[in-house]
C-alpha cells in the first residue's frame, strides 16, 4: 500500500495541475486577456456624475461635456509637432514636459496629454486627429453651477494624483475625482461606474472590433443623484450679507439636525475652479494667506464662544442645583473675585436673576454661578472635570460626526488642561473664571455654536449635523438619525428659553425685533487677540450671535460669526434676523436692514491688521537681513587676515 501512496499522489497532482490548465486556456479567457492586452486596446465609457440638489429639489449642480487629449507614448508616430502645437496653443517646450510625464506613469498606457478642452478646441483637434497617432479624444463630464454660492459646501472635481492611483485600483491617469465638501464625501455614490471596452487589433495596430465580441466588456453607470438639507435662497442670501467680512453662518433644522446653510466667508464662485484654468485660480485662491477663501471658516475656524457660552454656563449652574430662578447676585458694573481681579460688565449693574441675567448679560450673574458650580466639589479639579462633562455633552470639544471631510474639535478644558498650565499647582476656580463669559480657555467652532442653539431649541436633545438628505436608491447613514441626550435635565431648559425670549423684549437686543415673529436669542462680543512683533495685541472684538425661532415648534437654529464685527447686536445681530425673516417667511421686509448689513464692509479693519503684520513681518526681515550682512561682514574680514599658504 505504501509503494502505491508516493505514485497515487503524483498522478492525483498532475491531473488537478492538467485540469487547471484546461480550465484557464479553454474556458476562462481572463488570463488570455491580460497575455494578449499589445493587442488589445482598452477604452474608458465616463459616466455623467450625479446631480446635486437642494433640500426643495432645486439643482445646484449638473454636468457639462469636457474632452481630454489622451496619449500613448509607445504608439506615437513621426508628427509635425510645430502643426500639433499651434492647433492646441502650447509651446515645445510643453509638448516635451508632457510627453516625458507620460512615460514615467506607462508608455504603453494612456495617460491625459491636455485635459478639459472646450468645444472650439475640440471641434479644431477632433478635425486633424488622424494626423497625430499616439493621440486620441476621450470624452469625460465636468460640473456645470446652477449656483454661484456654497462652494465650501460642494468642494471642487479635480484629476487623481500618482498616489490615488496607486492605492485606489479604480482610478486610472488622469480620471477625476471630488476633493472637499460633498464632493468628495459621497465620491463614491456620485462618481458611478465607468464602462470598459475591449478592442481588437491586428498587427498594423488597426482597430478590427470587439475583442471575443464583446464578451468583457461593461456598460458605464451614471452617478446617483443626491438631495443635500441646503436651502439654495438660504445659501445665497447669506453669502451675499457676508461680502466684505470674514466669519460664518451656520443654519440648522433642530429637529433634525439637517443643515440649512453653510457660509464660510469670503468664498467663491465654484464655476471658476471648472476647465483648463482651474489649477491657476486654484492657486491664486490658496495663495491667499490673508483673506483665506479656501479655509471655511464655519466648520474650521476655532474662536472664543463670548456670550452665548453663558447660556451653558446657566444650565450647568442649573443642573448642579447651586443656582435656581430665584437665585440672585449683585453686578457692580462687573465682577470683583480676588484681589486686584475685576470681570466689567455691561449690563448697568443691580440685583440679577436668571431671567435678566441672561437678557442683560450680566458677567457678574454668570461669573458667580460658574464659581458655585466648580466650588460645589471638594476640590477644583473634580469640578473642572464635572463641568466640563456637562459641555462635552453638547458636542463640544470634539468632532461632530457630521458629512463633511473637514473640521476641527474646539476646545472644553480639563483639569489635564490647567495641571499643564500649572505645574507646580495652586490654581483655584477663579484661575478659570473667565471660562463663564466664553473667553479663557474655551473655543468653539460655528457649526457647535448653532448646534448648541438647537440643542436649546429642542430642550435637551440633538441629531448629528448633517448634510445629505436623500441618495437616490439609498439611504442615509443611521447615525443621522439617532438622538443624543445631553447631560441636563429637560425641565432647566424652560428657564433659559424664557430669558433668551427676553433679550428680543428688553434685552441686548430688543431693537433687533421682527415683526410677527418670537426669536429667542444671544448677543456676543468675543475678545480677538493676534501676535504681531512677537506681542499679544488686542484687535477689534469679534461679533456674535446666536438664535432659534419660533421660540413654539422652532424651524431653526442659527449662529453667526463676524471677525472684527465689534459688539453681537450691530453686525452679527441683524444678519442673523434677516436670515431668520428669509428662511421663515420665505421674504425679507426690513429693507432698511438689509441694506445697512449688504453696505457694511469691515475690509478696512482687515486691511489694518494685514498692514501690522506685513510691516511686523517686514521688520523681522530687515533685522535678519541686518544680522546677516554683519555675519558676512564679519566672515569677509577673518577671511582676509588669513595668511595664503605655499
Amino acid at each position: 500500500m505504501r509503494k502505491l501512496l508516493l505514485p497515487g499522489i503524483v498522478i492525483v497532482a498532475g491531473i488537478l495541475i492538467i485540469a487547471r490548465l484546461f480550465f484557464l486556456q479553454i474556458i476562462d479567457d481572463t488570463f488570455k486577456l491580460k497575455s494578449e492586452n499589445i493587442s488589445i486596446k482598452i477604452k474608458y465609457d465616463y459616466p455623467e456624475r450625479g446631480y446635486i440638489y437642494d433640500r426643495n429639489g432645486e439643482l445646484m449642480v449638473a454636468n457639462q461635456p469636457s474632452y481630454d487629449i489622451m496619449v500613448v507614448p509607445r504608439e506615437i508616430k513621426k508628427i509635425d509637432t510645430v502643426e500639433f502645437c499651434t492647433l492646441l496653443n502650447i509651446t515645445k517646450e510643453d509638448f516635451v514636459k508632457k510627453i516625458e510625464k507620460a512615460v514615467v506613469y506607462s508608455p504603453m498606457l494612456p495617460s491625459v496629454f491636455l485635459g478639459q478642452l472646450n468645444k472650439l478646441e475640440y471641434a479644431a483637434f477632433q478635425e486633424k486627429e488622424r494626423k497625430f497617432e499616439g493621440f486620441y479624444i476621450q470624452k469625460r463630464s465636468l460640473r456645470d453651477y446652477q449656483l454661484n454660492a456654497g462652494a465650501n459646501v460642494f468642494g471642487f472635481i479635480t484629476q487623481a494624483n500618482e498616489a490615488i492611483v496607486a492605492k485606489n485600483p479604480y482610478y486610472k491617469s488622469g480620471d477625476l475625482l471630488g476633493k472637499q465638501g460633498v464632493e468628495e464625501t459621497y465620491e463614491v455614490e456620485l462618481r458611478g461606474t465607468k464602462g470598459v471596452k475591449h478592442i481588437q487589433r491586428n498587427r498594423f495596430n488597426q482597430e478590427i472590433g470587439p475583442y471575443k465580441e464583446g464578451k468583457y466588456d461593461t456598460i458605464a453607470l451614471q452617478g446617483k443623484d443626491i438631495t443635500l438639507t441646503i436651502d439654495a435662497e438660504l445659501q445665497k442670501y447669506g453669502e451675499a450679507l457676508m461680502k466684505n467680512k470674514r466669519g460664518g453662518i451656520i443654519a440648522i433644522e433642530p429637529s433634525t439636525g439637517e443643515i440649512l446653510c453653510l457660509v464660510t466667508a469670503p468664498s467663491y464662485d465654484p464655476a471658476i475652479l471648472v476647465g483648463r484654468q482651474r489649477s491657476r485660480n486654484y492657486t491664486k485662491l490658496y495663495n491667499d494667506s490673508l483673506a483665506k477663501p479656501l479655509y471655511d471658516r464655519s466648520l474650521l475656524a476655532e474662536y472664543p464662544p463670548g456670550s452665548p457660552f453663558k447660556i451653558l454656563t446657566a444650565l450647568a449652574g442649573l443642573q448642579s442645583q447651586v443656582i435656581d430662578t430665584s437665585s440672585s447676585f449683585v453686578c457692580n458694573r462687573g465682577f470683583s473675585y480676588g484681589r486686584g481681579r475685576f470681570m466689567g460688565c455691561h449690563c448697568g449693574g443691580g440685583v440679577r436673576k436668571l431671567h435678566m441675567g441672561i437678557a442683560k448679560s450680566c458677567n457678574a450673574y454668570f461669573g458667580n454661578t460658574y464659581l458655585r458650580t466648580i466650588n460645589k466639589y471638594t476640590n477644583t479639579a473634580e469640578g473642572v472635570d464635572a463641568w466640563s462633562a456637562h459641555l462635552k455633552s453638547f458636542g463640544m470639544g470634539q468632532f461632530m460626526g457630521y458629512d463633511l471631510p473637514t473640521g476641527r474639535r474646539g476646545k472644553i478644558p480639563t483639569s489635564e488642561t490647567y495641571k499643564k498650565m500649572y505645574p507646580n499647582g495652586g490654581w483655584r476656580a477663579t484661575a478659570t473664571v473667565s471660562n463663564s463669559i466664553g473667553q479663557g480657555e474655551v473655543l468653539m467652532t460655528p457649526i457647535q455654536l448653532a448646534n448648541m442653539m438647537a440643542i436649546v431649541a429642542n430642550e435637551g436633545y440633538y441629531y448629528t449635523p448633517h448634510i445629505i438628505k436623500k441618495i437616490k436608491g439609498q439611504n442615509i447613514d443611521v447615525k443621522f438619525r439617532t438622538k443624543h441626550v445631553t447631560t441636563i435635565d429637560k425641565k432647566y431648559f424652560k428657564p433659559v428659553i424664557e430669558g433668551l425670549a427676553e433679550v428680543f423684549k428688553t434685552g441686548t437686543a430688543y431693537f433687533l425685533k421682527v415683526d410677527g415673529m418670537e426669536i429667542c436669542g444671544k448677543t456676543g462680543t468675543a475678545d480677538n487677540f493676534a501676535r504681531v512683533n512677537g506681542k499679544q495685541v488686542m484687535l477689534k472684538p469679534h461679533s456674535v450671535f446666536v438664535a432659534f425661532a419660533p421660540k413654539k415648534n422652532p424651524k431653526i437654529a442659527i449662529a453667526v460669526l463676524v471677525e472684527n464685527g465689534g459688539y453681537g447686536s450691530t453686525v452679527a445681530g441683524p444678519i442673523t434676523t434677516l436670515m431668520l425673516e428669509k428662511y421663515i417667511n420665505k421674504k425679507v421686509l426690513m429693507k432698511d436692514r438689509e441694506k445697512r448689513v449688504l453696505e457694511t464692509s469691515l475690509q478696512g479693519e482687515y486691511n489694518r491688521f494685514s498692514k501690522k503684520y506685513l510691516d511686523s513681518m517686514y521688520r523681522v526681515k530687515v533685522r535678519k537681513d541686518s544680522i546677516l550682512r554683519v555675519i558676512n561682514a564679519k566672515k569677509l574680514d577673518s577671511i582676509k587676515k588669513i595668511k595664503p599658504t605655499t
